[in-house]
């Protein structure tokens, strides 16, 4: 049975997904340990017109079905490359990051990574925005949200994607998001506003259903030190006496718009104790970054987990890692940009790869 919701929807709304199971190839009816990657695909636009693409991706601009196929065809291939201990695997749950629509979804599941039973997608958006977030499940989707970003009379162009799937009966719990990218002006407010959602909904879960594991996932388009590279207050911060001081003279403790990145596991919150430590695999597990701008890596993708992956039961963190290896790069070890005049690349970020081990 194939499930699939598109969600374009401005509040927060509970979808129920109800259905029989389906257990892939490969795959033990109760799994021991998953995996989960998160990928910015860099504009993945189908093979149609219909008006809100940007300028390369539109038919007058020589973009052609033909393109899109070829396209959804390499990056089907790229993610049954993602696990390299077994050639037969692929990640159970895919976050997927630059998606047009709920259909490209569907091209995917159903073309060339069908034998896999991606069977349960989920997508999110907002009315005349280009692109979108994206979820491929192979294990069924028992809850979705969509939460908008609202700050006054603007609402952020980007929703947070969440969704619950409950391998071996145990909740997990993930939020896809797409920040605001650094372009134009005064835009850390947006992705500060996108954080302060992101935390209210870590709070309400911990309120109720306190010890539900929880992965922030995606593109938030800020480095994991941003506070040290900038030396502003932005939207991702250390557990530092310095950048405590500097939220609480911005009066951000009491309605924290930002998220706070911790090293060690469990995650812990020394300086700012009233806001939850988020553990962040940058600088432990991850080395040099995701993304590669103006000769620079960037540590722009991330990962990070909620204090119950690392209480020694249920759904536990194991390991993660950057897909720094072709198809995923050039010959000279960046990200293998896509090119949509002459068809060449994949994307122009790096895929990461999470896994959780049951105990």
């Amino acid at each position: 049975m194939k499930h699939t919701t598109n969600l374009i929807i401005l509040l927060s709304t509970i979808f129920v997904l109800a259905g029989c199971e389906v257990i892939s190839p490969n795959k033990p009816a109760e799994p021991e340990l998953i995996s989960v990657a998160s990928w910015n695909v860099q504009a993945l636009f189908d093979g149609r017109d219909s008006g809100n693409e940007y300028d390369e991706y539109r038919v007058g601009a020589g973009w052609t079905p033909e393109k899109y196929k070829a396209r959804i065809n390499a990056i089907s291939q790229a993610i049954q490359q993602m696990i390299q201990s077994d050639k037969t695997a692929v990640p159970d749950i895919i976050g997927l990051i630059e998606v047009e629509n709920a259909g490209v979804l569907e091209d995917l599941s159903r073309g060339g990574l069908s034998k896999y039973l991606y069977n349960w997608t989920a997508f999110s958006n907002i009315p005349d925005m280009s692109i979108g977030l994206g979820i491929l499940s192979r294990f069924p989707i028992t809850d979705i949200k969509s939460h908008s970003i609202t700050i006054g009379d603007e609402t952020a162009p980007r929703p947070v994607l969440e969704v619950r799937v409950e391998p071996r009966g145990e909740p997990l719990v993930f939020l896809l998001c797409h920040w605001k990218s650094k372009s134009g002006k005064d835009t850390e407010g947006l992705r500060r506003a996108s954080a302060r959602v992101v935390h209210r909904r870590l709070l309400e879960l911990k309120q109720k259903e306190e010890g539900t594991p929880v992965i922030i996932m995606g593109d938030l388009n800020e480095n994991h030190d941003e506070f040290y590279l900038e030396s502003v207050f932005s939207a991702l911060l250390p557990d530092d006496p310095a950048a405590a001081a500097l939220a609480a003279k911005a009066g951000s403790r009491s309605s924290p718009d930002f998220l706070v990145l911790s090293a060690e596991k469990p995650p812990l919150s020394r300086y700012m104790e009233d806001v939850p430590a988020l553990y962040s695999p940058w600088g432990v597990e991850l080395n040099d970054g995701s993304y590669y701008y103006r000769d620079k890596w960037e540590t722009i993708d991330h990962f990070l987990l909620s204090e119950a992956l690392f209480d020694g039961t249920g759904w536990t963190f194991s390991d993660c890692l950057v897909l720094n290896h072709a198809p995923f790069t050039t010959s000279n070890g960046t990200p293998n940009r896509y090119i949509p005049r002459n068809g060449n690349g994949l994307s122009d970020h790096l895929p990461l790869l999470l896994y959780l081990r049951y105990k």
